[in-house]
């Protein structure tokens, strides 16, 4: 089977008739990755102001994390293409992880 032609049955679907991906093969979704993250008080927050630093959660050099629609995918690496930031994926979430999650 080729990949367009490809049908797959998500874990734990027994009975429901095979599903095309075909159908959603365009659909656009959100690609983002996160470097870290912190809680501050608002009161920190009304003080940032331009040179500010804001300490995150994440050691220098820890891959970052990546989303789809939200929902993590994959970890990655900071690299520079064409002047551009990229990212190389250096571990991908396994399918039923993710869909563990959504539950």
């Amino acid at each position: 089977m080729n990949a367009k032609s490809e049908a797959i049955q998500p874990e734990g679907a027994e009975g429901m008739q095979d599903v095309n991906l075909e159908v959603i093969l365009d659909v656009p979704v959100t690609l983002s990755m996160e470097v870290g993250r912190t809680r501050i008080p608002i009161r920190n927050l009304l003080q940032l102001n331009q040179g500010s630093v804001v300490e995150l959660d994440r050691a220098a050099g820890e891959p970052l994390d990546v989303f789809v629609n939200g929902t993590l995918v994959a970890h990655g690496e900071v690299v520079v293409v064409n002047e551009k930031f990229g990212i190389r994926i250096t571990d991908v979430v396994s399918p039923a992880e993710r869909i563990r999650k959504l539950k």
